[in-house]
Order: C-alpha cells, then sequence, then structure tokens
C-alpha cells in the first residue's frame, strides 16, 4: 500500500472549516484534495487547489467559510469498480482524484491517478499470436497482416501490447508468419512503446499453440493471446486466477447466446409435450486469450501444428488440471469484415 493510499483521512474535513484549514490541509498532505464531510460523517463534496483560487477570485478571504466552493456534485465511484473503469472516468472527466464511499456515501478510500495508473510490474511473458492469413478479411489482408488492420486509428495488435502494458507487462513475444517482416518492422523491439518485444518466425503455420513449440521455457506462468482479440481482460488477475487454482492450463470463456430463430416442439414419439418460442441455447466459447505454465511446452513437437484446443485436450488425457476463466469484460475477436467494422465505431 502506497504512503498516499494512508493519507486519505487525513484530508477529511468537516463542513465548518474555514479556507485557511483547508488551504493548510491541501499544503501538509499534498494529495490536491479535501474530503467534505457533515457531522454524521457522510461526504458531501470536495475541495480541490482551483475551487480555493476561484473562491478568492470572487472576493472570498481566509476566513470565509466554504460551503460556496464546495463541489457537491464530485464524482464518486463504489469499492467494487474495476480500476480499468475508474481509470477512463478519470480521463474522460480530466480529475487525478476520486473518493470511494459506499451506498450511504461514507467514505471507504481515495483513488489518485498516480497510484491506479501504475500497475505493479508483472515478470510474466505475453505471446501474442499473429502469424494467420486474415483470410475472412480480404481483401483488407492481401497487402497487410491481419493484426496491422487499423482499429481507432491503431493497429489492433497495439491495442493489445498497451493493454497489457497498462498491468505491468513489459515482454512481449509475437508469433509471426503472413507479411510477419510488416510487423516486425512496424513494432521492433518494442523501444517506441517502452516494451521489449521479440518474434518467432513460423515458416509454416503453426496454429494458435504449435508457435509455442518454438519458445524457449519462461520462468513463469506466461500468457498467451490471439492477435486479433480486442478485449478489456485483466491479463493480470487472469493469471492470479490460473495460480490460485493450481491450474496447469486455464483459458478465457465468454458466455454466447444463441436464440433459435423457430419455435421449437418437443415431442414423445407422435405426442407433443412441450412448446418453446424461440428459446435462447447459452454456451461457453473459447475467447482466445489463455494462461499456461511452462512445463506444458513438453507437450508440443518443433514445428508440429497443434491448436490450443489440442494442446489442452493433451493435457486433460495426462492428467494435468485445466480450467476456465469466465469473462465479462468487452471482448471481440476480428475475423470479418463486420466485426472490424464494429471494432471500430466502438473504440
Amino acid at each position: 500500500m502506497s504512503e498516499s493510499e494512508n493519507l486519505w483521512r487525513k484530508v477529511i474535513m468537516p463542513v465548518n472549516s474555514n479556507l485557511a484549514e483547508v488551504v493548510q490541509n491541501l499544503e501538509e498532505y499534498t494529495l490536491k484534495i479535501v474530503l467534505i464531510v457533515n457531522k454524521l460523517g457522510v461526504l458531501i463534496g470536495t475541495i480541490c487547489d482551483g475551487d480555493i483560487r476561484r473562491g478568492l477570485l470572487r472576493g472570498l478571504d481566509m476566513e470565509s467559510g466554504i460551503d460556496t466552493v464546495i463541489q457537491y456534485d464530485a464524482l464518486l465511484v463504489p469499492p467494487d469498480m474495476e480500476r480499468q473503469l475508474v481509470m477512463q472516468l478519470m480521463e474522460a472527466n480530466k480529475i487525478k482524484q476520486v473518493p470511494i464511499v459506499d451506498e450511504k456515501h461514507q467514505i471507504l478510500g481515495l483513488h489518485l491517478w498516480d497510484d491506479i495508473s501504475i500497475a505493479p510490474a508483472r515478470p510474466n511473458l505475453m505471446v501474442i499470436m499473429a502469424g494467420g492469413m486474415g483470410v475472412r478479411l480480404r481483401p483488407q489482408t492481401n497487402n497487410l497482416p491481419k493484426p496491422l488492420l487499423s482499429v481507432a486509428n491503431k493497429p489492433m495488435l497495439e491495442h493489445i501490447i498497451d493493454r497489457a502494458k497498462v498491468e505491468g507487462f513489459t515482454h512481449f513475444i509475437i508469433a509471426i508468419h503472413y507479411l510477419g517482416h510488416m510487423i516486425e518492422e512496424y513494432f521492433g523491439n518494442g523501444d517506441r512503446l517502452g516494451v521489449k518485444i521479440e518474434y518467432l518466425r513460423e515458416d509454416v503455420p503453426l496454429g494458435t499453440a504449435g508457435a509455442l513449440s518454438l519458445l524457449s521455457p519462461p520462468n513463469e506462468a506466461f500468457v498467451v493471446t490471439n492477435g486479433d482479440v480486442i478485449t478489456d481482460i485483466r491479463y493480470g488477475e487472469m493469471i492470479d486466477f490460473h495460480n490460485r487454482y493450481s491450474s496447469s492450463a486455464t483459458m478465457a470463456v465468454r458466455v454466447h447466446e444463441w436464440e433459435h430463430p423457430f419455435g421449437v416442439v418437443k415431442t414423445d414419439g407422435v405426442d407433443i409435450v412441450n412448446f418453446e418460442e424461440k428459446p435462447i441455447a447459452r454456451s461457453h466459447i473459447n475467447a482466445g486469450v489463455y494462461v499456461i505454465n511452462s512445463e506444458n511446452l513438453s507437450e508440443l513437437t518443433s514445428n508440429e501444428h497443434c491448436d490450443m484446443p489440442d494442446l489442452f485436450e493433451r493435457l486433460k488425457l495426462n492428467g494435468k488440471r485445466i480450467i476456465a476463466y469466465p469473462m465479462h469484460e468487452p471482448w471481440l475477436d476480428v475475423g470479418r469484415p463486420a466485426d472490424l467494422e464494429k471494432a471500430n465505431k466502438q473504440n
């Protein structure tokens, strides 16, 4: 826990304080915010340095009360809000402090941009599968590898790296084949993005797991993701989940719903026993993101084609534990022109 996280209680002040007392608090604790509460300890608003300055410009003096400078509509968040969403709210509102409150507006903590935007460094490697030919996206992929297709004016592969960087990942290996030289030329060794990037070069397509046969086993469990998956999944939390369940391999899965286009009639012989009007079927689908223990690489034969479900099946047959990581975050597999169009509309 950072020093600033321990200070939030000291920037709580009563509503009957004056400007001089608030200024002294701002200068002493340097969190650049004061949390104003009523007699019951309920948060009623916040005051920042700019609020004080605007009050002084209106003619207030240091002995004035603070009721006219309080931001009564300050942005507040609940304790269970995910870090990434808090960061997005802070960016959108151009603020660097957000109080955490319960349903009764009792203060539980304080998010600070300098703390929340810096994730602890992750030693884990991330492998990105970017060797596919993107056949379904032709003609856009005739002269450009699919992972370099633009989403919100940036290659989708760069979105993946940037998302992982936020969580402290710094070492990436990109498996390349089709037009792989273009990916190497764009990303280089990763210096431009502030990360380390290396490459696995497939002479022939090896599948979503086969390229791992070219990998030197890392020391830690590592993340594997398809290079065409745009998602807000928390890669670090997925590793933590994997380790918590002592898993050998973990697959991110999503619930997929499919509505039958017709009413379904269930029969027993010639007798009708039930009707279902356009029933909805639900199943878990492979989301294209995995966590793999390094010892599992021994299950692969060098330069032999293998898809990730096949690797998971081998591990299961050998008595290894394989588990699902249920995800709820936004996710899109950019495999078709409609998917690419949707990705650009969402970003």
